[in-house]
């Protein structure tokens, strides 16, 4: 069975930065072919794609995040990391990691960020 968990601060000030990790149980996220995806839903909007990392390592990014997203990935612990920089307060969402590119099989349950000061 696979299961993905999010964890992280769930509150970041203004400008510092979000670091949020996966952990996924029952697939190694070195396994052909799929992808591993961060998602956010901010209160009252709907889902916003923000990147993924492929099985390959490689990475992608939203173009409207990518100037501050970063995703990279410790295979060791079969984990992949969000990393937001230069936070504001509309970056707060619950935040998802996800299995797939732009179609997901299998999600977290999500964690909720606040930025507050």
């Amino acid at each position: 069975q696979v299961r993905l968990q999010e964890s992280g601060p769930g509150l970041v000030k203004p400008s510092q930065t979000l670091s949020l990790t996966c952990t996924v149980y029952g697939y190694s996220i070195t396994f052909n072919t799929y992808y591993w995806t961060w998602v956010r839903q901010p209160p009252g909007k709907g889902l916003e794609w923000m990147g993924a990392i492929a099985y390959s390592g490689s990475t992608y990014y939203s173009p409207s995040l990518k100037s501050r997203t970063s995703i990279s990935r410790d295979t060791s612990k079969n984990q992949f990391t969000l990393q937001l920089i230069s936070v504001t307060p509309e970056d707060a969402a619950v935040y998802y990691c996800a299995r797939g590119m732009t179609a997901w099989d299998y999600w977290g349950q999500g964690t909720q960020v606040t930025v507050s000061s």
